[in-house]
């Protein structure tokens, strides 16, 4: 894993029971303040509050947000590879690369997993399936999307950056090992060496090297010590669950400068 890089916030944007001028301006307001990644999530319903109150698609907004921002990456944490094609999502992932780069390198980040809300599966007419399926859907996908951005005219601007979230350790950490520029978990500190044996080892079959890969983990509803604990364990990307419309920029505020204090900006 890669400890030798700077600590980043990540803040996710909740798309839901908000009107989407609301994302807009806190689009704004947080890339103003420093954060270093603005996510949404990939689902079709709230996940809190009023199940059937407001809410926006993922990917729509990442386009949106790709000609709005100037210097912030930015991605869904996660897109489920169940709702589109495969070779789809890597043309879309493709275009809002581009459309991020205004001149330089695309700032989108590939965040993706296999999927687990079962209302947007009914409601939209997926198969849900089981866990296991889900998953060898995402290998299948994953394969296809790295395939496809070989051959899309233009090319990316830049090798886009894969995020897959999970921890089970029979297929969601193997297609880490295989895939994974940024490895994404709730998992607690203590639990993280045994994770992390788990993808070396599925690494050595893959005949891929994990040193680069960065450690991403959540911190809502967490203090400063157990993000402490994450960061001693490896953690570098620490990611921000954020809803509105009352929006707690002054909590943004306090891990902005935890995070200074770690890379030693402050």
């Amino acid at each position: 894993m890669l400890t030798d890089t700077p600590v980043r916030l990540g803040v996710q944007l909740q798309p839901q029971h908000v009107q989407y001028t609301d994302i807009r301006d806190a689009v704004r307001r947080l890339e103003d303040m420093g954060v270093d990644i603005l996510f949404n999530w990939d689902h079709f319903f709230p996940l809190s509050g009023d199940p059937d109150g407001l809410h926006f698609e993922s990917w729509s907004m990442l386009g949106a947000w790709a000609e709005q921002t100037e210097r912030v990456e930015f991605g869904a944490l996660v897109n489920c590879n169940s709702y589109r094609n495969p070779d789809l999502q890597a043309d879309m992932a493709r275009t809002i690369d581009h459309i991020s780069a205004k001149g330089g390198e695309g700032r989108f980040i590939f965040g993706t997993g296999a999927g687990w809300f079962e209302k947007d599966y009914d409601a939209y007419g997926y198969e849900f399936g089981t866990p296991g399926t889900r998953l060898n859907d995402l290998a299948d996908g994953l394969a296809r999307i790295t395939a496809r951005w070989e051959v899309l005219n233009p090319a990316p601007t830049r090798r886009i950056p894969i995020m897959i979230g999970g921890s089970g350790e029979q297929k969601t950490l193997r297609l880490v090992a295989r895939h994974a520029d940024y490895w994404h978990s709730f998992v607690p500190a203590e639990q993280l060496p045994h994770k992390l044996s788990v993808i070396e080892k599925w690494a050595e079959k893959e005949g891929r090297d994990t040193s680069n890969l960065v450690l991403s983990n959540e911190l809502h509803r967490r203090g400063q010590d157990i993000a402490d604990g994450l960061f001693d364990a490896g953690v570098r990307l620490f990611t921000l669950g954020f809803g509105g419309p009352d929006y707690d920029y002054d909590l943004v505020r306090s891990w902005l400068r935890w995070r200074d204090a770690k890379n030693g900006t402050v």
